[in-house]
């Protein structure tokens, strides 16, 4: 038993002289460890979502709606903020991931005023006129809004919409820019664009100037526009739209801006066509707005505490070097120089756009006279009656005061719940200063003071203007006068066809806005059929640079001549005089 144990040893390894070799038992590895848990996929991106340069971005589809899908809010440039205040704008920083653009960016700080966002940026509305002389916006506003009709149609013409507002109010969001029924209609892609206003977004002040002239130029807000432009180069491909056909339409101050950006060459190959309306070549002179710019930092420095008055004012300033001033100014809140300008009337409107030199030439309109200008097909217009809605500034040529009786707050409140399908009792002696009356009064009447204002701000000096770019462009220079004015009574009387009406027309836009009183059911054939024919003209302007087409009614000739846009109540009444 002993030898059995001792061989089953011996086989099992235990001992040395049995014959058997020792082979050890190994123990089985452990099995691998499981691997982690692979990381759930992305969620699959929607079909609204598109790719920039800054990131991805994610629209809404309203093609069962508007018949049109959008993307709003898109930044195109960093928040103009801290150290960029008073600085061009910068490329946006890029996110990861995708990005909402279903709501409108902020619009830009400004002082509350009549063609101002509500405040906190609420949606147009009778409590918009609480922002009236109070700081409305933010810094944080550089971004634009696309939209384009449903479908994958691809190379598109591009319309760039550029808002006015003196160059010192204006938002992208006004109802009356929403570009879904102008994309639709006018089958192209359409982008509106925020940019700094007022003295954030014009200002030539020594004390910030870094030796580059671009830099140094004062341009600020006509830079942004420039960088949407170059944005919309970059990206307008992903949305539809053609990058090699770009339209810039601006009204009012986005019509002078327009000009500018006709007149620099900074701006070369980024728009192939201009569309003008009412606003001219009218920039402000370098030592203009230097003058200015003193004067708003003596102005600062009293409201702040610095100084007591302009001699002590200028005695601070000249105790302190650039970098103090320019660290003092970029220190105050928007909201605070804001309020500082609006506590100073004079100071309200800042000199815009600036003749620097670099951005814009010293003489833009020698500088067209003589064929130094980006050579674009170019599409103008006017209304008829520019002046009504300047009213408040009759008195400074008639002496007469105010034209307007009731204040903006009340006139804007009034005209919002004015419904023209069931119109209170209101006369023209409600609405306008007794001087004023009877409108035909020759001379100094309501009519007469509006047509001097038409003008004296509109059309003085255009003719030509429009001359100097026919020389070298004469199959490509069109005008337009829009006279349309079939709205209830007073108003066709009061307003006519007023400043910023044919804009509306254009954006094919009749639902709630600022001129919304204007619209009832008995106008509302001949507005419809000529807002199509007007919408048809802008979308094969922006096609060929050719703004006829079949719906016009008539032939729309070159410049000089002129077509005149009206409608009566239930007809097109088109005509090339």
């Amino acid at each position: 038993m002993a030898a059995a144990a001792c061989i089953a040893l011996s086989a099992c390894g235990g001992g040395s002289d049995s014959g058997f070799a020792f082979t050890p038992i190994v123990p089985a590895p452990p099995p691998p460890a499981a691997p982690p848990p692979a990381a759930p996929p992305p969620p699959a991106e929607g079909p609204m979502v598109r790719q920039t340069t800054a990131g991805k971005i994610e629209g809404v589809d309203d093609s069962a709606g508007t018949g049109t899908l959008s993307w709003k809010g898109v930044p195109f440039a960093k928040a103009p903020v801290g150290s960029l205040r008073w600085a061009p704008p910068a490329d946006p920083e890029p996110w990861q991931g995708v990005r909402a653009a279903s709501q409108f960016g902020r619009s830009c700080a400004q002082g509350g005023r009549y063609f101002s966002p509500a405040p906190g940026d609420a949606p147009f509305g009778l409590g918009t006129r609480e922002g009236f002389g109070k700081p409305v916006g933010d810094e944080d506003c550089l971004t634009l809004n696309i939209w384009r009709p449903a479908g994958n149609a691809d190379k598109l013409p591009v319309i760039v919409y550029i808002y006015g507002g003196s160059n010192i109010s204006g938002y992208t969001a006004d109802p009356g820019y929403d570009g879904a029924q102008l994309a639709k209609r006018g089958d192209a892609v359409v982008v509106t664009l925020n940019y700094r206003l007022g003295v954030l977004g014009w200002l030539d002040l020594p004390q910030l100037k870094t030796g580059e002239a671009k830099n140094d130029s004062g341009n600020f807000a006509l830079l942004d526009q420039m960088q949407a432009l170059k944005f919309i180069q970059a990206n307008i491909g992903a949305f539809g739209g053609d990058a090699g056909n770009v339209t810039v339409m601006g009204q009012s101050a986005g019509g002078v801006n327009t000009w500018g950006l006709v007149v620099s060459s900074a701006a070369a190959g980024l728009l192939h066509k201009a569309v003008p309306l009412s606003g001219g070549i009218a920039f402000a002179s370098r030592p203009t707005a230097q003058t200015y710019s003193k004067a708003l930092l003596n102005a600062i420095a009293i409201a702040e505490g610095k100084a007591t008055d302009t001699p002590s004012a200028n005695a601070w300033v000249a105790s302190q070097n650039d970098a103090q001033i320019a660290a003092f100014l970029r220190g105050l809140p928007a909201d605070r120089l804001l309020t500082i300008m609006l506590a100073n009337p004079q100071l309200g409107n800042a000199p815009a756009p600036i003749a620097d030199g670099t951005i814009l030439p010293v003489n833009s309109l020698a500088e067209v006279d003589a064929g130094r200008f980006n050579k674009v097909p170019m599409l103008i217009g006017n209304t008829r009656d520019e002046g009504t809605l300047f009213a408040n500034l009759f008195g400074t040529f008639t002496g007469q005061g105010l034209g307007f009786k009731p204040t903006d707050y009340e006139r804007f409140g009034l005209q919002y719940n004015f419904n023209p399908d069931a119109p209170v009792t209101l006369t023209e002696a409600d609405l306008i200063n007794a001087p004023y009356l009877p409108v035909d009064k020759p001379v100094l009447g309501w009519k007469a003071s509006s047509d001097f204002a038409t003008n004296a701000i509109f059309l003085n000096g255009l003719p030509a203007q429009i001359d100097s770019v026919a020389k070298y462009l004469p199959t490509k220079t069109w005008y337009y006068r829009f006279d349309w004015s079939q709205q209830v009574a007073p108003f066709n009387t009061v307003y006519g066809a007023t400043h910023g009406l044919d804009t509306v027309f254009m954006f094919h836009n009749f639902g709630a806005n600022i001129f919304s009183f204007s619209f009832g059911e008995a106008n509302r054939p001949g507005r419809e059929a000529l807002s199509d024919a007007m919408v048809g003209s802008l979308s094969a302007f922006a096609r060929t640079g050719d703004p006829n087409h079949p719906g016009l009614g008539v032939t729309w000739p070159n410049w000089p001549r002129k077509i005149v846009l009206d409608a009566s109540k239930t007809q097109l009444q088109n005509s090339a005089p």
